[in-house]
């Protein structure tokens, strides 16, 4: 479904952000769903309009989507343009290569 399309196009950019700090920044991306799953839940809550709390949850997410257009990964061409970096362009260029080897057991 869209949903879980959208999670993985998030989770997806995550390792690119910073290489050696995917881990503290998959975490930082999955505290994030939570924070906005609390807070929306707390506006179909407290809000006495449930019409205001979906739209408040429907611009807040057509915000983020315009935001990400902006986002720009050191050594990646963006959305509007730029140039990829020429460790980029290597690693898209590789043909035929794994990047997964199966052990070869030693005779000796």
């Amino acid at each position: 479904s869209f949903v879980q399309a959208a999670e993985g196009s998030t989770y997806g950019i995550v390792p690119y952000v910073d290489p050696p700090s995917t881990g503290s920044i998959a975490g930082i991306v999955g505290a994030g769903g939570n924070t906005g799953a609390v807070c929306f839940g707390l506006c179909f809550r407290q809000l006495d309009n449930i019409q205001t709390a979906f739209n408040i949850m429907g611009f807040t997410i057509l915000g983020s989507a315009v935001v990400t257009a902006l986002i720009n990964i050191k050594g990646h061409r963006n959305m509007f343009g730029g140039e990829d970096s020429e460790a980029v362009k290597a690693a898209w260029q590789k043909k035929g290569e794994t990047t997964l080897a199966v052990p070869v057991k030693d005779d000796a």
